[in-house]
């Protein structure tokens, strides 16, 4: 069971999932990605980029308004997940449904700027399921409370609050520390590392972006984190 409102878990793996997306799928990092998890989900339209490269997703979850019968048919019906109702988007009911200790997602940053700003909306709402979203050109994912990075001095490192928090930093230009975020104040875009990188967080609600480059790097980081933010009252 999954921990808001108890809704079933689909898939459940003691390591990462890879989750594809309807979105812009750049290939060269998605096939980073499924070399880096175990099970692979695709959110309903993503089933089919799956199959078209011959690989069956574990499952497909999602209201079924993107996968086309014909490719649904490919697929054992007991893998298809169809989730009716429309108060929540297909990666919503994705990661909501997967019980794993890291998701990384592709398929779901990158053409639409309707559909990248939900998606960062379904991070900051479920801070305590890790996530990390890839695109072809950054990488986005929910801080934890405590994240340590080792990156190349210079590396682009943004942060942008999706709610009041604040924190502490080591290992960037520009620290952090004794600031107020809000997304409609100040935010923490284009600051640059400076040495190993050692953040903290009083609270939810912040999301780093990184090159891709740091994909590895960053799912390390997600996986190697004791804390965890504990769920937001609904």
């Amino acid at each position: 069971m999954t921990g808001r409102g108890l809704i079933q878990s689909v898939i459940e793996s003691a390591g990462p999932v890879a989750l594809i997306g309807g979105g812009e799928v750049p290939g060269s990092v998605a096939e980073r990605v499924l070399a880096m998890a175990g099970p692979v989900v695709g959110a309903d339209g993503g089933g089919e980029w799956l199959l078209r490269r011959g690989r069956m997703p574990d499952a497909v979850i999602g209201d079924m308004d993107s996968l086309a019968p014909r490719w649904a048919r490919r697929m054992p019906p007991e893998r298809l997940h169809r989730i009716a109702e429309q108060e929540s988007t297909d990666f919503e009911k994705c990661l909501t449904r997967i019980d794993a200790p890291l998701v990384l997602g592709v398929g779901f940053l990158g053409a639409r700027a309707d559909h990248m700003l939900a998606a960062f909306s379904v991070l900051a709402r479920y801070p305590e399921r890790p996530c990390l979203l890839a695109g072809a050109e950054d990488v986005v994912f929910h801080a934890p409370p405590r994240l340590q990075l080792t990156l190349g001095r210079g590396d682009r490192f943004s942060l942008y609050p999706m709610r009041r928090v604040s924190g502490r930093s080591t290992g960037l230009e520009w620290p952090i520390d004794g600031l107020a975020f809000a997304p409609d104040a100040r935010i923490g875009t284009s600051n640059r590392v400076s040495g190993p990188v050692d953040l903290h967080f009083d609270g939810p609600g912040m999301l780093v972006i990184l090159p891709v480059a740091a994909l590895a790097d960053a799912a390390a980081a997600l996986l190697g984190s004791d804390a965890k933010w504990p769920a937001l009252a609904e």
